[in-house]
């Protein structure tokens, strides 16, 4: 924006709508996000059955934000201390076709909300990824319209995926949803540091890590976590775990 003052422009350095927004969902570059997007697709998870109380059992434990569909939003007691992320694509386990994701939503109905950023879902290999790639495409603009941050959950899903932590294909998956417009994408670890490394210097977005090939314990995934923020040397390290716990929340 260019100021005017006695006929001299000067140029003022203000930020963005989706910089502010982002600052709520990452603190210090930095995002532990817990997605509780599941209740559509799988139904009430063990551990997550009233999302309300790990929202707010979490919020002063580093916790950074939340993905959460939009009927979870409407129904907060009251406001959250961490970002909120819109989820809008869905399906559900009980479907011939669980992985053709449908949208949910609009990024209008996400700032009416009040969440501070949409999350999508895009299954990459299959027979249904067309359609997911051009609801990318579609909400992708409507976000830069609004300045609303997006989140794309990129993965390697579908007919024509054999191995969905092989580097190369989480690369082409990730890179597919930088591409189209995503301002974070978050796909699959790829099991170690130095393959992963690869696919994060070809994605020139920030990333969040959704996980690798099951843990055995709650060390291990702290151990994936680190490697992952260790070696990837991007402007912005982003790290995403979610623990099925079942009797309570541990941090």
């Amino acid at each position: 924006m260019a100021i005017f003052k006695y006929g001299i422009p000067k140029i003022s350095l203000m930020a963005t709508g989706t910089e502010i927004r982002l600052s709520k969902i990452m603190k210090k570059g930095k995002m532990l996000c817990i997605p509780m997007d599941h209740g559509i697709s799988n139904g009430p998870i063990e551990g997550l059955e009233k999302p309300h109380d790990v929202i707010y059992k979490c919020e002063n434990h580093g916790l950074t934000s939340i993905i959460i569909n939009k009927g979870i939003i409407k129904t907060l007691p009251r406001p959250t201390k961490v970002g909120i992320l819109a989820h809008f694509s869905s399906s559900t386990a009980l479907s011939l076709a669980p992985n053709r994701k449908m949208l949910t939503g609009s990024v209008k109905e996400a700032i009416r909300l009040g969440a501070d950023g949409v999350s999508l879902h895009i299954n990459i290999g299959g027979k249904e990824e067309p359609e997911m790639v051009e609801q990318l495409g579609k909400i992708s603009e409507e976000c830069h319209e609004w300045n609303v941050p997006l989140l794309a959950m990129m993965y390697p899903r579908g007919e024509n995926v054999k191995d969905p932590h092989d580097p190369e294909v989480v690369a082409h998956t990730a890179r597919i949803g930088a591409e189209c417009g995503a301002d974070i994408v978050k796909t699959l670890y790829t099991g170690d540091i130095d393959s992963f490394k690869k696919v994060t210097e070809s994605i020139p977005v920030p990333v969040v890590i959704a996980g690798g090939p099951k843990s055995k314990t709650d060390l291990d995934i702290l151990q994936m976590t680190e490697d992952a923020m260790t070696q990837v040397q991007k402007e912005l390290h982003m790290e995403e775990i979610f623990l099925h716990i079942k009797h309570q929340i541990r941090w």
